[in-house]
């Protein structure tokens, strides 16, 4: 699918929330369509959780397209702080400041903790906004319990505590989905501030749209059999199954190849596209060539 510039869709009902992510090139379901239309009503963040490469990511980018706001992403890994997420001091500039002198101890650290020495993350960044934007906290299951907590205040207050300043409260309130692969437990407290939502694969249906929407020059029925052998593949008992992603570089693969129609041979001689681990690929090979016997 092919766009001309932003898409600015409304989002008074579910419906129309639908047919804005499909222009902004998300298909999405009536689950998703109706969950982002509830959080908008609601004012609640999204907790989405599924597999790896199910499309998470890109919903909440889609939303921002759709609405005309400007993503901010928090990316999360294991041992992000308050510093990374939220802000810090610019302790350079605070020392120059004070080597510097020419103010009372008092007067200078009122300088020296003012807005303009303030480092904002994506957190604060997120609430000082004064225009709409839509904050992405990528992976929060990656983040170790303890900073988990930093977040309760941005999800159910929309603001910031900062000792040296005071709290500082969103002007407008961003639209927040929390992305998941459900590699640990996440906190009651933090499921309490959001609305669930689970994005799991999709059907071979669903799936065979999305390709024909993504992949150019790609044929019905070709996207059909991509779409019934990547089904085939996630049934196994395979360490990595292959995401969505993987399958939309699967079909560009095919089309640049010049494949029509997908073989036994096809799948052996393509599977370092879809799969990434050398068990998996083993695995696959063995079955299909099973199959054949």
């Amino acid at each position: 699918m092919t766009r001309s510039g932003p898409v600015h869709a409304a989002m008074d009902s579910a419906r129309s929330v639908h047919r804005g992510l499909e222009l902004a090139g998300y298909l999405s379901n009536d689950e998703i369509a109706s969950t982002v239309h509830l959080a908008g009503r609601i004012d609640k963040p999204i907790l989405v959780e599924g597999p790896a490469g199910t499309g998470k990511t890109a919903l909440a980018k889609a939303v921002a397209e759709m609405t005309g706001s400007r993503l901010i992403r928090l990316q999360c890994y294991e041992g992000l702080d308050e510093s990374k997420a939220l802000y810090e001091w610019d302790y350079r500039k605070q020392l120059l400041r004070i080597q510097a002198g020419g103010s009372e101890w008092d007067s200078l650290e009122d300088d020296i903790f003012g807005d303009h020495f303030l480092l904002a993350r994506p957190l604060l960044e997120a609430i000082r906004s004064e225009e709409q934007v839509v904050l992405l906290i990528d992976e929060v299951d990656r983040l170790d319990v303890e900073t988990e907590a930093l977040l309760l205040e941005v999800l159910s207050e929309y603001q910031v505590t900062i000792p040296e300043l005071g709290t500082i409260t969103a002007r407008s309130h961003p639209r927040v989905f929390l992305t998941s692969n459900n590699s640990r437990e996440l906190s009651e407290a933090l499921k309490r501030r959001c609305l669930f939502l689970h994005i799991d694969y999709p059907s071979a249906e669903r799936e065979r749209d999305i390709i024909s929407a993504h992949v150019d020059g790609v044929s019905e029925q070709l996207a059909a059999q991509i779409a019934d052998v990547i089904r085939s593949l996630r049934a196994l008992e395979l360490k990595k199954k292959p995401s969505v992603s993987e399958t939309l570089d699967w079909a560009h693969a095919l089309v640049e190849l010049g494949i029509d129609e997908v073989e036994r041979e096809t799948v052996i001689n393509s599977l370092n596209v879809l799969l990434k681990n050398r068990a998996d690929i083993e695995l696959v090979t063995a079955e299909f060539q099973a199959r054949s016997a």
